[in-house]
């Protein structure tokens, strides 16, 4: 179906996008920083199952939609935008709640199905995401090799498997970072009051940055 050249040029681009640190790896980190690996790998895993959402769109035509509709594009938009801004703010606020009681009753870690969902809803909310498979993907397909749609969702699939191996090592850098901060007397509320911001500030750039 692929020329081996284009493949492997597909690979090494996709590498060093997966490597370049954007929202994705921030929010996994995030996630990372506050909770450990676990929380972070089910991040990833959450992300990769939304990019299987844009993949699938981009190998049907569905995100011609938010090319071409600009509303479609500013609502999806700030829907993400809001979400992120939520999630940040509820940990912030969840820290500054509960400082007081902490030793009394610790709190609870998010489960990790939920941590799933949230990566998941925050990857899918992110019409940037659905734009750049919509315009990354096609650039290694050839029509003449074969059905165009399913050359885009093979290419989806080797991207976002490449890319999940990627997460999963940030995921595992931060909550080692996370670790070894703690185990120097550094401040868990400190860590998901970081988180948090972040969070915060992942959802303000997005709903601030109109660029398409």
């Amino acid at each position: 179906m692929f020329e081996l050249h284009s493949l492997l040029l597909f690979i090494a681009a996709g590498l060093v996008l997966n490597f370049t640190p954007g929202p994705d790896v921030l929010y996994i980190t995030a996630r990372s920083l506050s909770q450990g690996w676990r929380a972070g790998a089910a991040s990833a895993l959450g992300i990769s199952a939304g990019c299987l959402v844009h993949t699938a769109a981009a190998a049907f035509g569905i995100s011609v939609l938010l090319r071409t509709a600009p509303v479609a594009y500013d609502v999806i938009r700030m829907a993400g935008a809001a979400y992120l801004v939520y999630l940040g703010i509820r940990g912030l606020r969840t820290r500054a709640a509960t400082a007081a009681t902490a030793a009394i009753a610790p709190l609870a870690p998010t489960p990790m199905h939920t941590v799933f969902w949230q990566g998941f809803v925050t990857n899918v909310l992110n019409p940037k995401v659905a734009l750049f498979f919509l315009a990354f993907l096609p650039q290694f397909a050839d029509p003449a090799r074969g059905s165009f749609a399913l050359q885009i969702a093979a290419l989806g699939l080797i991207f976002i498997f490449n890319g999940l191996w990627v997460c999963l090592f940030y995921a595992w850098a931060a909550a080692a970072a996370a670790h070894w901060l703690k185990e120097r007397g550094s401040s868990v509320t400190w860590l998901q009051r970081f988180s948090g911001g972040v969070l915060v500030a992942l959802g303000l750039h997005l709903a601030l940055n109109r660029a398409r």
